[in-house]
């Protein structure tokens, strides 16, 4: 504690005293989250507080301008604002704070620690949108990522600095997966992002990941439904300017979003507010380049070796596979999982529809061999699928077709190989050694 202490009291030494006249402004309107306020001029991104009583104020943020009027959103709930309110610029607009002081902590969408443990002083400062590069300075992805997770490794494997998209309906599993993805992938830095989910899922996550080793490489960020949409879109911009930051540092990171599809409401929710027509049954442009413009920050980086292996959970809102936000994850990501509720409600867990699902960059980080075997295992998956109801109304008749008659044969193989219980971690090599043998004995 002492060595804490000293080390703040040589920061506030070194620190240069700013001397220059801070600025106000007033509050003239508050209609819901959205405030207007008059003789404030701050760029967009701006942090700032609304004094509602002496000593007490309230968070929010510079969304834009409109008839010389500066637009902002609260990051709480507008009680107790009143007309006239004076409203000042609090900390540095479009920067938010990152370090290694955040490993082993939980904090919320402004960086502040919500474990209970003590406040973070990071020293060091990160554009919140990142810093963009040029695309020929992005390593391409040849090494594979170790995701611990049998199906993954062995039919869709993931490569260390790929974006990878778990799209599903409610209840199917994406947590579990997540958890398990979490706990058994190797990485340097795990970074988890829990967007506009319940806040049950936040303690319980805290309460199960964060827990011996892998605790002290983790930083969790979490912002749960019932926060303000433009905090939600801040915890996610967090979350990945942490990863960008370790990335930076030369190390390998994880980082997990879940999910984007809240971030996509929440950043709808914002683009309504400001008047932003609908395009995309029901989302404004912006809602949807938020998302290309999140994604497109992970990744290999050229410069300092480093990576970002991204893991996003994608809603289906009624399991609609063509819903907007879905199609856009689809097409930005660079594979994606699907799990389906007809697995499920077979108590196949994880539920992976391994037809539907894909590694675009599997057929360049895996040698021939592994990749042969794992398209027989989708053939023979598929074929069963596709003649399923004939199969249980007993219209197929042995022998009619011999690739039918093996997916038959090989039909419980299959479907235990996918199974795999939530504690159980399987590694890369043990899982394309099992993969083989199990087609070798259908052969």
């Amino acid at each position: 504690m002492l060595n804490g202490l000293a080390a703040l009291l040589d920061r506030f030494e070194t620190a240069e005293i700013d001397s220059a006249p801070h600025s106000f402004g007033r509050l003239t309107a508050c209609d819901g989250q959205l405030l207007e306020v008059s003789g404030l001029a701050v760029p967009i991104g701006t942090q700032c507080l609304v004094d509602y009583r002496p000593g007490h104020s309230v968070a929010a943020e510079v969304i834009g301008f409109r008839n010389g009027l500066t637009i902002m959103m609260l990051l709480a709930d507008p009680i107790l604002i009143r007309p006239g309110a004076l409203v000042r610029p609090a900390g540095l607009p479009g920067l938010v704070p990152v370090g290694h002081e955040f490993l082993g902590r939980s904090v919320d969408g402004e960086g502040r620690a919500i474990d209970g443990g003590p406040p973070i002083r990071a020293g060091e400062l990160w554009p919140v949108g990142g810093i963009r590069g040029n695309p020929l300075d992005r390593s391409p992805v040849r090494q594979p990522f170790d995701t611990g997770v049998r199906a993954l490794n062995a039919l869709t494997t993931f490569g260390i600095g790929q974006r990878v998209g778990i799209m599903a309906g409610s209840g199917v599993g994406k947590s579990v997966l997540l958890g398990m993805i979490a706990d058994g992938a190797r990485a340097d830095v795990v970074i988890v992002g829990l967007i506009g989910e319940r806040a049950r899922e936040v303690s319980d996550f805290v309460q199960h990941r964060m827990a011996g080793e892998m605790r002290h490489r983790t930083v969790v960020v979490a912002v749960p439904a019932d926060h303000a949409p433009n905090l939600r879109v801040r915890g996610a911009l967090h979350a990945t300017a942490l990863a960008e930051y370790f990335r930076a540092q030369g190390l390998s990171v994880l980082l997990i979003m879940d999910s984007l599809t809240r971030v996509a409401h929440a950043a709808r929710e914002i683009a309504l507010l400001l008047g932003e027509p609908c395009s995309a049954r029901g989302y404004p442009p912006s809602a949807l380049s938020t998302l290309t413009k999140l994604v497109e920050r992970a990744g290999n980086s050229e410069e300092s070796g480093g990576a970002i292996t991204g893991i996003y959970t994608v809603l289906a809102d009624g399991d609609n596979q063509d819903d907007p936000v879905v199609d856009t994850a689809r097409s930005i990501l660079d594979g994606h999982i699907v799990l389906s509720r007809d697995l499920a409600q077979r108590n196949q867990y994880p539920a992976i529809d391994v037809a539907a699902s894909l590694s675009r960059v599997m057929s360049d980080i895996v040698d021939k061999p592994h990749m042969k075997v794992a398209r027989e295992f989708r053939a023979l998956s598929a074929t069963y699928e596709t003649n399923r109801d004939l199969i249980l109304m007993g219209a197929y008749r042995a022998g009619s077709d011999a690739g039918i008659d093996r997916s038959i044969a090989m039909h419980e193989h299959l479907q235990q190989f996918i199974c795999q219980a939530e504690e159980d971690r399987v590694t890369l090599a043990d899982s394309i050694d099992q993969l083989a043998a199990l087609l070798g004995h259908g052969q």
